[in-house]
């Protein structure tokens, strides 16, 4: 059941359209390259479309009813977007859950040390990733550092054209002999991620130190300089340097790095591919290629009120197993509707648990494009081609299906219906061949509570790596499946 290239029965009007989309899409993935950046924007877009936030209607107590738009968010990294359809909420929602965390490098703690003259960032890699192809690349700097008196400062080095970059060095191949000889997991191990952010030294730091010291008196900002002056006496010159840059442009110690979320990504701007110009290259697209085309489709339903509740939700958290407050196994999820089924007048557990059994989700997660160069690892006849639209995998897993939520044929039956009935290019697909690895989403977490779930996305190559591809074929229709699953009131 080979299915058809999406491209083919696109018109004048559609190629437009999707080459509109691509482009937003792909200013959305390089402006957001975190998951606290992707939920401020989110929130942005949802406010602008006039979704209401729900902590100040629980705060004002504000009645909700069809056609009330609200959004939550849990610690800036997860957000819920409700759409109130004119049905009641117990007959159950139509949910898109996607994730907007991807695999990176994270800075330690403590991170900051010199050696041989130079200063650099200690990292601890985040989610499944291929150490090696992050050596010898362009890296950004992005996130916030919390301070005790409760400032956050935000910081985002790297990705402005004036900005510097950073990298992890790699050894050059003329001494690289026994490291080539290492398996692919062990040629450059974890703790050798660290990133270069220095080389040149704070020079005569004493005479500076008190040039600092007698400008502060004379401005009457003595401490603020008496702190700076401390934060670097006794280190080394390098680091000395670096600690005093970034003083300097952001106001933070040493110390603060102990309370920052800081992560390491490619820098740069996403670009199309090929000379087509069909595809997209950029970092994060597992997962945000379909976060943001499930938030355009919510967005999308504008003034209407569907049927069914419509539910669009972004979490982290997912490449390390969906943990913690902002994960999808948090109790965020369950409760942004709980509150907001007692602001319809539907307040219980039993109506929130028949609301949530009887409710439908598309769990909105890549899916493994079929690679030529890597043809063994696959099952054609079961795998996800690049541009031949929209991905539904009934299971993912490893081996034996371990780790998956498999969908029921009854629903995967009524998907194919929505997207026959809104004329959305589909096809069907597997991670891979039986024995060859797998992997899983957040599909069994809401299944938890016995809804309808199954996995659907776009396909990408080169997944987990630092520059992933997808097609624009394929982001066009999972924009338009997507927003045919909310809107269809079955």
């Amino acid at each position: 059941m080979e299915r058809n290239v999406a491209w083919k029965q696109y018109d004048e009007t559609a190629l437009a359209e999707l080459e509109a989309l691509a482009a937003d899409y792909i200013d959305f993935i390089s402006e957001n390259k975190t998951e606290r950046e992707c939920a401020t924007a989110a929130i942005a877009a949802a406010e602008n479309a006039g979704y209401d936030s729900l902590a100040d209607c629980i705060a004002a107590g504000t009645p909700v009813g069809p056609g009330s738009k609200l959004w939550a968010c849990a610690q800036g990294k997860a957000v819920v977007l409700v759409h109130v359809g004119s049905e009641p909420l117990a007959a159950g929602l139509n949910i898109l859950g996607a994730h907007i965390d991807s695999p990176r490098l994270d800075i330690k703690q403590n991170p900051l040390y010199e050696a041989n003259d130079f200063a650099l960032l200690d990292t601890h890699y985040y989610g499944g990733i291929k150490n090696y192809q992050w050596t010898a690349l362009p890296l950004a700097l992005h996130g916030v550092v919390a301070q005790t008196d409760g400032t956050v400062v935000e910081v985002n080095i790297g990705e402005d054209p004036a900005d510097p970059v950073f990298c992890v060095t790699d050894l050059l191949p003329h001494l690289g002999t026994q490291q080539l000889d290492k398996k692919g997991a062990k040629v450059v191990e974890g703790e050798d991620l660290d990133v270069l952010v220095g080389n040149r030294p704070l020079v005569e730091a004493a005479a500076t130190n008190a040039n600092a010291e007698a400008s502060a008196d004379e401005s009457g900002e003595t401490a603020e300089a008496a702190e700076a002056t401390g934060e670097t006496a006794g280190k080394g010159p390098v680091k000395a340097h670096v600690l005093s840059l970034l003083a300097d442009k952001y106001g933070i110690a040493e110390e603060d790095f102990l309370s920052a979320e800081l992560e390491v990504v490619p820098a740069g701007r996403a670009r199309d591919l090929g000379l087509d110009r069909s595809m997209v290259i950029g970092y994060g697209q597992d997962d945000r290629v379909c976060a943001y085309t499930s938030l355009a489709a919510q967005l999308a339903l504008g003034d209407d009120v569907p049927a069914r509740t419509a539910v669009c939700v972004l979490v982290d958290k997912e490449e390390i197993g969906s943990v913690g407050a902002s994960g999808m196994a948090s109790m965020f999820f369950e409760n942004t509707i709980a509150e907001i089924m007692a602001l319809a007048g539907e307040d219980g557990p039993l109506a929130l648990r028949r609301a949530l059994t009887r409710s439908r989700m598309l769990s909105s997660d890549v899916s493994a494009g079929f690679d030529p160069a890597y043809a063994s690892v696959y099952e054609a006849k079961n795998s996800a081609y690049l541009g031949r639209g929209l991905v539904f995998n009934k299971y993912t897993g490893a081996r034996g299906k371990s780790g998956s939520n498999d969908a029921s044929a009854e629903y995967v039956a009524l998907v194919r219906r929505i997207m026959d009935d809104a004329h959305v290019s589909f096809q069907t697909a597997e991670l891979g061949r039986v024995d060859a690895g797998g992997g899983g989403t957040i599909a069994y977490i809401p299944a938890k509570y016995g809804m309808d779930v199954i996995d659907s996305g776009v396909a990408v190559l080169s997944m987990h790596a630092p520059w992933e591809v997808t097609s624009k074929a394929d982001i066009y229709e999972a924009r338009r499946g997507y927003e045919a699953f909310l809107r269809d009131a079955s």
